[in-house]
């Protein structure tokens, strides 16, 4: 499968500038990406990314041992979005810096209960998570729960100019 993730300057810009801000306790702030699907020769997967939910302050919990911690609100509304709406759902952070952004462990352990939790609600789209750096992104899917995650295998934002980039 190959999976491209498609999404203009502008939305980028505003996700970060919102990843960017200061919490009160939190390390990190997160949200999350509705995004529409075309499916192309059976294999192929072009993710356009449609709008920007961030979480809201009071949906973040006192946590130590995570950058972020979102209470159940903040999934409530980020799953209700998804249906109401009627996209696929990307969870998103930043790890900030330069180049290609990785998945920490427990980035990997959580997102992939966000993804199952989409998948639960939303059987009939992909979900997925996103982190980003300052230049960059990486990300994975899921389509179905009990398959493995799959990556993105390329970005594309389109601005100008257009900047295109791979996981290899």
């Amino acid at each position: 499968m190959n999976i491209t993730f498609k999404i203009t300057s502008r939305l980028l810009e505003k996700i970060r500038a919102d990843l960017r801000r200061r919490h009160s306790f939190a390390y990190e702030r997160v949200g999350f990406i509705s995004a529409g699907l075309s499916f192309a020769d059976g294999n192929k997967v072009l993710i356009l990314a449609r709008d920007y939910l961030p979480v809201e302050d009071e949906d973040y919990l006192p946590d130590l041992t995570v950058g972020a911690l979102l209470g159940s609100e903040a999934i409530r509304k980020a799953l209700q979005w998804s249906i109401s709406k009627g996209n696929a759902v990307f969870h998103v952070h930043s790890h900030s810096g330069i180049g290609m952004p990785s998945f920490s462990a427990i980035d990997l352990h959580e997102s992939s209960k966000f993804m199952l939790d989409f998948l639960k609600v939303s059987p009939m789209r992909l979900h997925g998570a996103l982190v980003l750096s300052n230049d960059l992104a990486s990300g994975l899917a899921v389509f179905d729960r009990n398959q493995p995650c799959i990556p993105v295998d390329s970005f594309v934002e389109v601005g100008c100019p257009i900047k295109k980039w791979s996981r290899t």
